[in-house]
This record gives structure tokens, sequence and C-alpha cells, in this order.
């Protein structure tokens, strides 16, 4: 007896098993906000856990105590770190030095970076925009000990810049804030150009053309068009300096002579003085302070358009 033979066209197709990959691949399709939660589950699970718990946990201890002869800390709640802190002269004067120093690197940074990050994001060729963006992330490639340390050598008495002022009547700062702030300036100078030229970069050159054409001189265009849209890159530029100068202390130690700042007062109270407490409770002055900073930002509205 023949066997009849079923046209492809009838034939049953097997249905897949619903294993629990294809389960979940199904769910994860239809569901797009369980996906975006699944892919930030992990980076997010880092920053709570090994960043914010680890930082809260280093700031408790801002209120427990060392004991006076074993050096061992006591957990004892105290307001007594936070008063002194907050009332001693020393950490009064350093905390103004500290901000001083961050807003002056910052504003030097700012000033340098807007004619920069302009030039490249309007004026330079697409070719110079790819030279000029290599030699701004060049010196992130070195390591940070090695640039402050080049500064060092530069500042010194008998360092290039005493060679070259020395011709015209001039001198080096040698260390101290002056180099301070120098050399603070270059190091964070790339982070404040790239957010800049970014932002410089989504101006649309027609508007530019327009201002041109209604008669807006070139001092009238950037201060009435090009400053309005990059100012939310800029206020993003200054974040990052100002916060990166707030919580610096190896520089101060390479450059700064017998000046202090913040950094190095959390750093000895860690090390030599071995007074945790203290030293968390210093740490919180930079922390309030950069809070302070972001809620004064975000009443400009700049962050808004980030």
């Amino acid at each position: 007896m023949n066997a009849i033979s079923v046209p492809p066209a009838t034939r049953a197709v097997p249905v897949p098993k619903r294993t629990p990959a294809r389960q979940v691949s199904s769910f994860l399709t239809t569901h797009p906000r369980a996906r975006l939660a699944l892919l930030l589950s992990a980076p997010l699970f880092w920053l709570v856990l090994v960043y914010i718990v680890a930082l809260v946990l280093l700031l408790i201890t801002a209120f427990w105590t060392v004991d006076s002869f074993t050096g061992e800390i006591r957990i004892d709640w105290t307001l007594d770190n936070i008063v002194t802190v907050l009332t001693g002269s020393l950490y009064q004067a350093v905390t103004l030095r500290t901000v001083g120093v961050a807003l002056l690197v910052t504003l030097v940074d700012v000033a340098l970076a807007l004619p920069i990050a302009f030039y490249m994001a309007k004026v330079a060729s697409p070719r110079m925009q790819r030279i000029l963006l290599i030699a701004v992330l060049m010196p992130l490639w070195a390591s940070y000990l090695v640039k402050a340390y080049a500064w060092r050598s530069v500042l010194s008495q008998d360092g290039i810049l005493e060679w070259l002022l020395s011709p015209l009547g001039l001198h080096t700062p040698g260390y101290g804030l002056t180099a301070t702030v120098i050399t603070l300036s270059y190091l964070w100078l790339p982070y404040v150009i790239l957010p800049i030229y970014a932002g410089l970069e989504r101006v649309p050159d027609s508007l530019l053309e327009a201002s041109a054409d209604l008669g807006g001189k070139t001092w009238r265009t950037l201060a009435s068009v090009v400053w309005p849209l990059a100012f939310p890159a800029v206020i993003a530029g200054t974040i990052f300096s100002f916060s990166l100068s707030l919580g610096d202390y190896i520089t101060v130690n390479i450059v700064g002579g017998a000046s202090q700042m913040l950094g190095n007062l959390v750093y000895t109270n860690v090390g030599a003085a071995n007074n945790l407490p203290l030293a968390a409770a210093i740490a919180l002055i930079p922390i309030l302070i950069i809070f302070g900073y972001l809620a004064l930002v975000r009443r400009t509205g700049a962050l808004d358009n980030l």
C-alpha cells in the first residue's frame, strides 16, 4: 500500500517549547521599562553598595570618639567632632582657602576653555577638530603624579619658568597657593573643555549666520546667541573643576609648600594623627559645599538643559 504524501504547504509547523529563557525574552521584549531596569541594576547596585553605603558608613564615624590612651575608635555618639570642625579657627581658615582656590581654578579653566572649545566647535576644520580633540585628551593619558611633579619641576627656583622669566626681571612664583592654582587648572582643564565643546557643537550654525545677517557684531553674537546656549555646558564643566579642586590634596602636598586644604587635613588625621572620626567630620565640609553648589546651580536652571 502506497503512502499518501502530504503536500508541504499542509504540514504542521512544530510549536517551539516555551523554555524559561524564551519566556524571559518575551517578557523583556514587551516591557521596555523592565528591560531598562535590568540593564541598570548592576551598575546601580555597585554605586549604592560600594560608593554610597561606604560613604555613609564613613561619615557615621564623625559622631564617634577616639580613646586618648589606646587610640582605638569608641562608638560613643557625640557631636564634639562636628562642633570642633565648625567652630575651630584653623578649620574655618582652611575651608575659606579651599573654596577660594577651587573658585579661582574654576574661573581660570572656564576662561581658557571657552575660546578653545569655540574654535574647535565652530571655526576649525573637521581635520583640525580631530587634531585638537586628541591634543586635549593627551594629558589625560599621563599619570596624575607625573603631571603634578612636572609642574613642581617647572615652578621650582631652578626650573624652566625661572630661566624664562629672569631676563625680564621676573621670577617664578615658587611653591604655594599660586602654584597650586596653576597646577590644578592644568590638571582639570580637559574636563572643562570637553563639555563646553560638546555644548557648542550642538549650537546650529544657522543661528550664527542669522545673527550676522541681522547686523550682529562678533561680541553681540557671542553674548546674545552663543552664551545662553552654551551656559549649561559651562556649568557642567565648572562642576568638574570645582568639585575636583575642592577634594584634592596631592597637588597641595607637591607644589603647595606650607599651604593646606581640607583634603590635607583629612589625610593628616587619617594617617599621622590616627583620628578617623575627626577626619570624617572634616570630610563633611566639602560634601556640604558641593551639595550647596549643586543646589545653587540647579536654581539657575542650567541643569535642566543638559
